[in-house]
């Protein structure tokens, strides 16, 4: 091949992937013109239409973009990625690795970075429901006698939606490319068509429009930032979606086509106003030009924010496995809805979970004016912490010196503050929705973490040492049986406790017992030469380590046929998997613990709906045996 074919080939696959990319990463952020310069203008704090305020509205439109999603997410932290991999669990992992941390700080950074994540389940229910409603609203225009049925529309688009989750996206993806590039195309065809008839309007991206409008209306500029920061939301998610598509594509993508197209876009519906100030009702679907185009409008609207509905649902049956993986979250169904993509999965209780908080939501709010007051909020507290998370990996992990990454921190936040603080006096007003799912989600995240680690110095504590038993059975000990024992454990230096139960109770030990060993660890995926390690002790026991990647998919079955290239062959039909089956109960009511006891009891309830590590780690039902005991957490 030729140098010329080479870079014509790379050329073109960089094309097919920011193609690609359009239809995942930007979604949410490319659906943001149905409802940003409407909510400005017309929201619940309006600003009056004038040219100046025009002009300077557009242009913070067009700074917050170029600063926040531009120049924050694509050129900065894009770069701190965890083995290709982004979002607020892989930049909390880089920001952990610092050096030198102490417990508290390490501590603070994960609480940070846990919140964020847990705000992230705020954004998939806010994000189908405001876009939804503001593209079905469109029918308000077209035809104002379906009012009434913009509610009910929106609901069975919802659960459609919903519905069709436990099939994957692997049928309908390749199509989400070419549909978001065409609405692209549509957002800057609209709104080039309206700037044509006011070339002026382009003077909003000087600064200065946007300076002179704070400057003359502190006030009203202070509560108009809270309707501009609509046109960010779902900057974030291009991070977060790294991982499938890379850094360069998603790059690409933004400067060459959807940045100019969606600014392109504000500019025309900033012309339409100037031209007729009633335009304020749906600024969006009256930039289109003939009457017989609107319903097909709605129409593409309505697929373009189920496309970016998609990407946060499947954002949040990610993030959800992760949390499983590292430990934050217990064991709940996972299924695979692709042969090919291994990231494409779903959760089944996640998924009717949102599905019922989403109609809530809708019937609750009712429009995308009020549900306008809880959008922002959430995912300016997101940037917020991912900015401060970015400072910690500059400094600690890229070696920046002081002076370069405090210019960082203050400049970033102080921009996302400004966003946050003209959301926060919302809260009132729908805010306090995605804050309390979030609290709620992070109680949920952190107690299971806490719990799972008393749990875990519970059992180490009365656990025997592995060495000191495996000597006094050189000396004489119980029968040993044909086959092999394998007993999971999270501590391969003491006797497991399903162990000692199946001695207690049967009196014997099998020819050959194996300890297993599963790790998760702080990166996306770990090589298969990484995987495992064996190590051979005396008296017939073996040691398994295994270790996963937090976006591996455990599967012990497969470990056991890799265990052989490593001198230890299993026959799964003389194996047996022991597994301890804890019950955890709570201390009396006035016996004080670590762990309040509120928090006791939503960990009991957890564990005792947590899916069986046999059905987790795809370990064969009829080669289990589940020994249990009674657990008080300290």
């Amino acid at each position: 091949m030729s140098g010329h074919d080479a870079a014509h080939d790379g050329r073109s696959g960089l094309a097919a992937t920011a193609l690609a990319a359009m239809g995942v990463v930007y979604g949410d952020i490319g659906t943001s013109p149905l409802y940003t310069v409407k909510e400005v203008f017309g929201g619940h704090h309006p600003v009056e239409v004038t040219p100046d305020n025009v002009l300077g509205i557009l242009s913070l439109i067009f700074w917050a973009m170029t600063i926040t999603v531009s120049l924050k997410y694509v050129v900065f932290i894009t770069r701190a990625d965890n083995k290709g991999e982004g979002g607020i669990m892989a930049l909390t992992a880089l920001a952990l690795r610092t050096a030198n941390a102490s417990p508290r700080v390490l501590g603070v950074l994960s609480a940070l970075g846990l919140f964020g994540a847990a705000l992230f389940y705020g954004d998939a229910v806010i994000t189908p429901a405001m876009s939804v409603l503001s593209a079905v609203e469109g029918l308000q225009v077209a035809a104002p006698d379906l009012d009434r049925y913009v509610l009910p529309i929106s609901i069975v688009i919802l659960v459609i939606l919903f519905l069709f989750q436990r099939h994957g996206t692997a049928a309908v993806g390749g199509l989400f490319g070419p549909v978001m590039m065409f609405w692209f195309a549509t957002l800057g065809g609209l709104g080039l068509w309206n700037v044509l008839k006011h070339p002026s309007i382009i003077a909003a991206i000087n600064p200065y429009y946007a300076i002179s409008f704070i400057a003359q209306n502190q006030s009203l500029a202070f509560l108009a930032l809270g309707s501009v920061v609509l046109a960010i939301t779902g900057g974030e998610a291009l991070y977060a979606d790294m991982g499938h598509f890379g850094r360069r594509p998603i790059k690409w993508a933004w400067f060459a086509f959807v940045f100019p197209l969606l600014y392109l876009n504000y500019l025309g519906q900033g012309a339409l106003i100037l031209d007729d100030p009633k335009a304020i009702e749906n600024p969006f679907f009256l930039l289109v030009p003939a009457e017989t185009l609107l319903i097909p409008m709605v129409v593409l609207a309505t697929v373009a924010t189920i496309i970016a509905s998609q990407a946060v649902i499947s954002g949040a049956f990610s993030l959800t496995s992760q949390a499983m993986q590292l430990g934050y979250c217990p064991r709940i169904q996972v299924r695979f809805t692709s042969e090919r993509e291994k990231g494409q999965i779903y959760v089944p209780n996640i998924n009717w979970l949102l599905l019922l908080t989403v109609i809530i939501v809708v019937l609750g709010f009712k429009s995308s004016t009020d549900l306008a007051a809880a959008y922002g909020i959430a995912v300016t507290l997101t940037m917020m912490i991912d900015t401060i998370l970015a400072f910690v990996v500059v400094r600690a992990l890229w070696k920046w010196n002081w002076a370069y990454a405090a210019i960082f921190l203050v400049f970033f936040v102080a921009i996302d503050f400004a966003f946050f603080s003209a959301n926060a006096i919302k809260v009132l007003d729908g805010g306090w929705f995605p804050l309390a799912l979030g609290f709620s989600v992070f109680a949920l995240l952190s107690t299971w973490k806490l719990g799972r680690r008393l749990l875990y110095e519970k059992l180490q504590k009365d656990s025997v040492p592995l060495e000191a038993f495996i000597a006094s059975l050189a000396t004489g000990g119980p029968q040993r049986v044909s086959g092999t024992g394998i007993f999971m454990t999270a501590e391969p230096h003491g006797v497991p406790r399903a162990l000692l139960h199946n001695l207690y109770h049967n009196k014997v030990l099998h020819e050959r017992v194996v300890l297993l060993n599963v790790v998760t660890e702080d990166v996306p995926y770990v090589a298969e030469g990484d995987r495992l390690r064996v190590e051979a002790l005396p008296e017939g026991f073996h040691r398994v380590y295994v270790r996963y990647g937090f976006k591996d998919d455990p599967d012990i079955p497969r470990v056991m046929d890799l265990c052989a290239a490593q001198g230890l062959v299993f026959e799964m039909m003389e194996t047996s998997f022991f597994l301890g089956r804890e019950t955890v109960v709570t201390l009396p009511i006035s016996k004080r613990g670590r762990m309040a006891y509120w928090r006791q009891i939503l960990f009991m309830w957890m564990f005792r709906n947590a899916d069986t590590a046999t059905a987790f780690f795809k370990i064969p039902p009829n080669r289990v045996v589940e020994l249990g005991a009674q657990v008080e957490l300290s």
